[in-house]
């Protein structure tokens, strides 16, 4: 049995706690300053609530980073501030330069582990893939975390910054795709043509294009999604490669930040904003 700090249950965070308290392992998180849905999500997930930061290191193996990609450093420089000596896995979506950044900031107390999820939180007979890069030592600590888990871990090198390149190079694709759909049916709606656009789409290999219905989901984790896309940015710069279309994606992605974790909005709606850059049908409370 292992102790974990997760920092901090939100939807991700909260399903992989889950996951390790169910592989018999407890679970502390720090509730200062915390809402009440991630209250729930942590109580749900059977995680165990730490008042202070330092109580939660003091009582921990392991510390997982499963934050907002903004979020990350400042993250990582509290932990740092409390000399924490175990094995500190970042999962979250940001640059291998980032990345590599916490690591130099955490050490030389703690083992760094990069790591990156691909895939819907685990549990409830979803599946996700949890790849870890680091040291092999580091990684040893962390991979039986997650035996006969809903995470598939799997290794992607011992560079830190190399889950996370894999990370970016996934979401560059995943991310922009969707988004372009958004513009793309926008474009359409404009011009009185969005059930031909379908149409069209329909004939296409891909799904994406031809679901508008699913656009809504992704302006509700638009607040989300354009850190990432600016992340993104970040490593095709780092490799000398154009960084436009992630930048572009990032613009786009925060006209629809108002939307966080409104799942239930109007596509027309959804599409509208994308036109004006702001709310265009604003919601009756």
């Amino acid at each position: 049995m292992t102790v974990v700090t997760v920092l901090h249950p939100g939807s991700m965070g909260a399903a992989v706690t889950a996951e390790l308290v169910t592989g018999g392992h407890d679970v502390v998180w720090v509730s200062k300053g915390r809402s009440e849905n991630t209250w729930r999500r942590a109580r749900e997930a059977g995680a165990m609530a730490c008042d202070s930061l330092a109580e939660a290191l003091s009582r921990s193996a392991v510390v997982l980073s499963v934050c907002p990609p903004q979020a990350a450093e400042d993250v990582a420089a509290a932990v740092a501030a409390h000399a924490f000596a175990g094995a500190y896995v970042d999962v979250n979506a940001i640059s291998p330069q980032r990345v590599q950044r916490i690591a130099e900031e955490i050490r030389p107390g703690s083992e760094v582990v990069d790591g990156a999820v691909f895939g819907p939180p685990p549990g409830e007979g979803r599946t996700a893939r949890l790849y870890l890069a680091g040291a092999g030592s580091a990684v040893d600590l962390v991979e039986p975390l997650f035996t006969d888990s809903s995470l598939d871990v799997r290794r992607a090198g011992e560079a830190i910054g190399s889950a996370s390149a894999l990370k970016m190079a996934f979401a560059s694709y995943q991310k922009a795709a969707r988004t372009l759909a958004g513009v793309s049916h926008a474009l359409a709606h404009a011009h009185g043509v969005g059930d031909q656009l379908t149409a069209e789409a329909e004939i296409m290999v891909s799904a994406i294009l031809s679901d508008p219905g699913y656009l809504p989901s992704v302006a509700a984790r638009a607040w989300r999604w354009a850190p990432e896309m600016e992340e993104v940015a970040d490593t095709l710069r780092a490799a000398d490669l154009p960084a436009d279309m992630a930048e572009a994606t990032a613009r786009a992605l925060s006209f629809w930040e108002q939307d966080k974790d409104q799942y239930d909005l109007p596509v027309a709606q959804v599409l509208s904003q994308l036109r004006s850059g702001r709310t265009a049908c604003p919601r009756s409370r």
